[in-house]
């Protein structure tokens, strides 16, 4: 039977009844939550950490690709990144059917019943004057191969155009900061049923060099009459158009068959273009999308099953929870043996957008659920380190490129070294975390390592001038701290004792008696002679000697200043000032005591200070813990929950950046929240009454909150496999152990983690 999914289903199907896919945990998944917005995310059909992403391109300037209507689609291309911030990256090897005259032109399309779930997107192209009008695309994918089916309107001839050319982000101005430039491709039409060639980009949101993404795009029926193009000049029947810095792509048209549907497959390779074409091959070596679409189901139902919800869970809370799973392992990428810049067996992953991000609450939750997965990642980043230099602080395009603040995967390796993760070579870790700690980077210091090493190992601080000098200095200091964690682990006490006493080193930017709002205390601009600045200098003059005030509230520098150069960048020392998790005890006690820090929590959140879209904000809700209040940070995460977190398409309060804001609201609703780099979680009232967590050790561990309801949001009491629990944290160790930890709700807050504070590690 002919399989015509837009002409005779339209009034089903395309209104929004997705077809059967199975009842497994994919079922829950939207991959629109959090498209609009501040979310950015990815909308196609992934992989769990999957090479390829296909998705519509709305123009070349979203950094996800897709954009709502009205803005119409160009086309469907195959790379590209979920939630991320600054300029775009990929968006490359285009792909857009039509019906029409083999010819240059705008083929842009509108969307009709537009329809995204786990694992496939399916679309019907509108729109007056489009050649592209009537045909309907649907798309599912392997790890390095999308997978097309398009069903063309009937006695329409089937065309289909490959722009090897196309990119995200392309701006007019050369060599323009996070856009990408082309660089070349090329487009082969190497057979009547196959087309090979590739896309040769540089720059975009890391100012990288120049990656070349392969492709190869095999067809279900033979090619009857094509034209290639180079710049603007089409060329019929000719076969190659080779790379001469220009760019290149084919229009097909394809020989009239039974029916009117073509399937195309679409490898790519960071190797060659053969390669695509192998890959191909090995992961869809037939035609029956309906088969690898369930696979891909199948793949994600494996990973997503890990943690299981009570049945009676609310819809809308099964869609955040296991979106927000989704979300979060599709980046990093894995491309084990599709490195073009070593070889090895060593697994090699690469878009870690950005560890400044991620280490927070993204990496382990994939320690969680996954955990021989985030052991790839960390050997990855090993492996990167072994033969780039350094431990890349955000990576793409298979370059290191961009530090924000710290140099963070040393949190990941310190994490993975708490957490007895296996198979990591923790020696050559601390090597690496000590090369970050003690080498700088020279040349370009966003590209990797520690910006101004000098300054901050003569000084214990950044000082005013260094860009992002507050988030930098803090960043260093915690990451000292995990330094001296892994030495002190592997018996080096000599760097166990310097890095401990750095881990420190937050306190010399610690402004005391600086009042703000009523609270005491904040980190502050210094300069490198120690003196404390209320104004800032800008600029080079030395007549006028222009300053700026600065203040605990500012967010932004103004706009006459580098925005990169901040002291503190994207978030206010309000925020920042909070942002020590591994030495809470110290910064309560600088904030004037336990009282104090209270009410200066309570002001962050009542005089909405406080931004849970910005990352170093991610603990500072469970920070109650640590003055023995549990119940007030349960309170106030449902709180920003309820007001930032919902199952629309605007469902997330700011970028997802990887993963990590649903990362973040996926540990609230179990009841957990890991303080990365330390080997525990704290426990906060769970939004779900029962989480299973099925463990790759094959042991489960269930959190079950008894008589949870909307009044019932307290924990009264916990029993951890039948023994009374007191404490408000438990450690990663007594999860894997598996067993249940049972907590009994309350409308009340009784004084449970009210004596037993979060461990201090050192």
């Amino acid at each position: 039977m002919r399989f015509r999914p837009f002409l005779l289903l339209a009034a089903g199907l395309l209104r929004g009844l997705a077809p059967a896919a199975g009842q497994g945990y994919g079922q829950f998944v939207d991959p629109m939550i959090g498209s609009e917005g501040l979310g950015r995310v990815f909308i196609g059909p992934s992989c769990p950490f999957g090479m390829v992403k296909p998705s519509p391109d709305c123009t070349a300037s979203p950094n996800s690709g897709w954009l709502p209507e009205p803005t119409p689609v160009t086309g469907f291309a195959q790379v590209h990144v979920s939630g991320t911030g600054g300029g775009p990256k990929y968006g490359n090897i285009l792909l857009m059917p039509f019906s029409g005259p083999l010819a240059l032109g705008d083929n842009s399309a509108h969307r009709q019943h537009e329809h995204a779930e786990l694992g496939y997107y399916r679309t019907q192209l509108a729109g007056a004057g489009s050649a592209a009008a009537g045909i309907g695309v649907e798309i599912t994918a392997s790890p390095k191969v999308s997978f097309y089916r398009l069903a063309y309107p009937r006695q329409q001839p089937r065309a289909l155009k490959l722009d090897a050319g196309f990119f995200l982000g392309e701006q007019p101005e050369p060599d323009g900061r996070e856009a990408q430039q082309f660089v070349g491709s090329e487009v082969e039409v190497v057979s009547a049923t196959e087309v090979r060639g590739y896309s040769r980009i540089r720059g975009g949101w890391n100012n990288g060099p120049a990656y070349t993404v392969y492709f190869a795009a095999v067809f279900d029926a033979p090619v009857a009459e094509f034209v290639t193009w180079k710049g603007t000049r089409l060329q019929p029947g000719q076969k190659l158009q080779a790379d001469s810095g220009e760019k290149t792509g084919a229009l097909l048209r394809f020989a009239n068959g039974a029916g009117d549907t073509l399937r195309v497959k679409v490898g790519i390779s960071f190797l060659s273009a053969a390669r695509a074409s192998e890959n191909v091959r090995a992961e869809i070596p037939g035609w029956d999308f309906d088969l690898v679409r369930r696979q891909l189901r199948a793949r994600w139902d494996a990973l997503l099953g890990r943690a299981e919800l009570h049945p009676d869970t609310p819809l809308d809370q099964k869609k955040l929870f296991y979106t927000g799973l989704y979300h979060t392992m599709l980046m990093p990428v894995d491309r084990s043996g599709e490195n073009p810049l070593w070889n090895g067996p060593q697994p090699y992953y690469d878009d870690f957008y950005a560890i400044w991000d991620t280490f927070r609450s993204s990496n382990p939750l994939i320690t969680l659920l996954a955990p021989q997965r985030e052991v790839d990642i960390v050997n990855a980043l090993l492996n990167i380190y072994q033969h780039d230099g350094y431990l890349p602080e955000a990576r793409s395009g298979n370059a290191n490129g961009r530090t924000q603040g710290g140099s963070n995967a040393e949190v990941l390796i310190a994490d993975a070294f708490v957490k007895n993760l296996p198979g990591i070579d923790y020696r050559q870790g601390l090597a690496a975390m000590l090369k970050d700690a003690t080498v700088p980077p020279g040349g370009n210091e966003e590209q990797e390592g520690r910006g101004d090493l000098a300054d901050y190992r003569r000084l214990g601080y950044l000082p005013s001038g260094v860009p992002r000098a507050g988030n930098r200095t803090l960043d260093y200091a915690y990451d000292d701290y995990c330094i001296a964690v892994v030495a002190k682990g592997l018996g080096q006490l000599p760097v166990y004792q310097q890095y401990r006493q750095q881990a420190g080193n937050w306190q010399n930017l610690w402004r005391d008696g600086y009042r703000n709002h009523g609270a005491t205390g904040f980190i502050m601009p210094r300069d490198a002679a120690g003196k404390w600045l209320d104004s800032i200098p800008y600029g080079t003059s030395v007549r006028q000697h222009p300053t700026f005030v600065y203040t605990p509230l500012m967010r932004e520098n103004p706009w006459y200043v580098c925005h990169w150069c901040a002291f503190f960048y994207e978030a206010t020392s309000w925020e920042y000032s909070l942002s020590v998790p591994h030495q809470v005890p110290v910064l309560i006690a600088k904030s004037g005591g336990r009282d104090a820090f209270r009410a200066r929590l309570d002001t962050l959140f009542e005089k909405k200070f406080y931004n849970v879209a910005n990352e170093p904000s991610f603990l500072t809700p469970s920070l109650y813990h640590w003055l023995g209040r549990p119940d007030l940070s349960s309170q106030r995460i449902r709180q920003i929950i309820a007001q930032s977190f919902n199952a629309t398409h605007f469902g997330l309060p700011g970028n997802d950046d990887s993963g990590a804001m649903s990362s973040w609201l996926a540990f609230q609703m179990m009841g957990l929240y890991p303080n990365a780099g330390q080997s525990y979680y704290l426990l906060n009232a769970p939004l779900v009454k029962q989480t299973t967590l099925h463990q790759e050790n094959g042991r489960d561990f269930r959190i079950t909150a008894h008589n949870l309801s909307a009044t019932n949001v307290y924990v009264e009491s916990a029993r951890l496999n039948g023994k009374p629990f007191r404490q408000a944290w438990i450690e990663h160790q007594d999860i894997v152990n598996g067993g249940e930890l049972l907590l009994e709700m309350a409308a009340q807050p009784a004084d449970w983690g009210t004596r037993q504070l979060p461990p201090v590690t050192e």
